[in-house]
């Protein structure tokens, strides 16, 4: 009963926090090893359990998302797909360590990214140099959704810098476009862990159950939120906290 109470607990917990900024899997993922299951098998599932509130969240934004930046709505799920397939069999046929040594780095960069963002934009406007092209978002969105699908922790903060620097400029449309991006991406890199079974499933259904109830509840709240650039400092922080996190203990 206790091992179940914590599975919920961290199940919630990540839907909340994946809602607002991402962050969610690395609530998940240590109960999880804890639990006693292998890491690859752990991130699979962790990556998982989170699709289902990445839906809810999509569902409560389902208003706010539009295209802003330099792609179609449509570009931009293919390249998810695309992304989250590729990362999915990449953890399939490589050891993690490698790529777990630089997560904290790539999480430092998204949430500086992320922060300063308001003032690249501009700079980008002072100095001309607008938004990037078509190839350039497309090889930054592959990017960030590659490591999505390989590594779900931290995806959030890192898609949302990724889409600050394609020129999105509403917080909430940026929410639930990144919540949009990552149930497709995720969805395809469940796909492609089920052929390889790397998925816990008893602990993957009850975490699944918490994270709608936490993802959905989360994002109507934070719709209300109409001061964004409050949002934009509690995402700062939580993306400070989760690189700082991951710095010390990887």
């Amino acid at each position: 009963m206790f091992e179940l109470l914590i599975i919920v607990s961290a199940g919630c917990l990540c839907g909340a926090l994946n809602a607002i900024a991402g962050g969610g899997t690395f609530v998940t993922l240590p109960v999880l090893i804890w639990l006693g299951i292998p890491p690859i098998v752990a991130n699979a599932t962790a990556t998982t359990m989170a699709v289902p509130g990445y839906i809810a969240s999509v569902w409560a934004y389902r208003h706010d998302i539009h295209a802003e930046g330099a792609l179609s709505l449509g570009m931009i799920v293919t390249v998810a797909a695309l992304g989250g397939m590729l990362g999915a069999i990449l953890l399939i046929v490589t050891s993690p360590d490698a790529f777990l040594v630089i997560v904290p780095w790539l999480l430092l960069t998204a949430t500086l990214l992320f922060g300063f963002s308001p003032r690249l934009r501009k700079l980008s406007e002072t100095h001309a140099v607008g938004i990037p092209s078509t190839g350039v978002a497309v090889i930054i969105l592959l990017f960030v959704t590659t490591y999505g699908g390989y590594f779900n922790g931290g995806l959030g903060i890192i898609m949302l810098a990724a889409l600050a620097l394609q020129g999105y400029r509403n917080l909430h449309g940026m929410n639930g476009l990144k919540n949009l991006l990552a149930s497709i991406l995720s969805t395809v890199s469940v796909v492609t862990f089920m052929t390889a079974d790397l998925i816990e499933w008893k602990a993957a259904f009850p975490m699944a159950m918490a994270n709608i109830c936490g993802a959905y509840l989360t994002s109507r709240i934070v719709r209300r939120v109409e001061r964004v650039d409050v949002l934009r400092h509690v995402i700062v922080v939580i993306g400070s906290a989760i690189t700082i996190t991951f710095f010390v203990v990887l």
